[in-house]
């Protein structure tokens, strides 16, 4: 079972790399703001920036199989790189994906297959995706969020989503924001 964050790094570069290259830059931005956290994480910082190394993979034309990367992403971590439970289950949920879930109809499938993983993590996680552009640059969440809208466009499923999952979003950032600015001095 693995959840080491350089074994995760080169299973993310493995599938996003070449495909996705976009999608890869976004991917390592994540990673080094999970990086930037490790000081509130303790035991836990491997774990986390794994995650964050692994939140996307399953945007990869090689494992999408559902068109819903957080399900597939965690399904190929754990069916076929032998992945530590924790980490596909926040790999699953990353970002409020219960939420995207039941507007595309995958709720029960996540819910079952990969039960929410430890609350503060996964806030965490959420932190250090809402807080990068897609080109992997630090952003405010309300910037990430109205970049997404704009991508996807007014009637998408991915807007909807961002519509409904917003109040959990933005508090998850300002959560963590607000634990990693009271252990110290840092720029997150």
């Amino acid at each position: 079972m693995n959840a080491d964050a350089a074994w995760a790094r080169e299973v993310a570069h493995d599938l996003l790399a070449n495909p996705l290259p976009r999608r890869w830059a976004h991917t390592q931005g994540v990673a080094r703001k999970a990086q930037d956290l490790a000081s509130i994480l303790g035991d836990q910082a491997n774990l986390l920036e794994a995650a964050a190394w692994l939140h996307d993979i399953g945007y990869s034309p090689a494992i999408a199989l559902t068109g819903f990367h957080p399900l597939d992403g965690a399904r190929y971590l754990r069916d076929v790189a032998g992945a530590d439970d924790v980490l596909c289950r926040l790999v699953a949920g990353h970002s409020c994906a219960d939420i995207e879930a039941r507007e595309r109809g995958f709720a029960e499938a996540l819910s079952s297959e990969f039960p929410s993983a430890d609350a503060f993590l996964n806030r965490a996680l959420i932190y250090c995706d809402m807080t990068t552009t897609p080109d992997g640059e630090p952003v405010e969440v309300a910037q990430r969020l109205a970049e997404i809208r704009k991508r996807y466009g007014p009637a998408h499923v991915v807007t909807r989503f961002t519509r409904l999952a917003e109040p959990h979003l933005v508090g998850a950032v300002q959560d963590i924001r607000e634990k990693a600015n009271s252990a110290g001095p840092r720029s997150i």
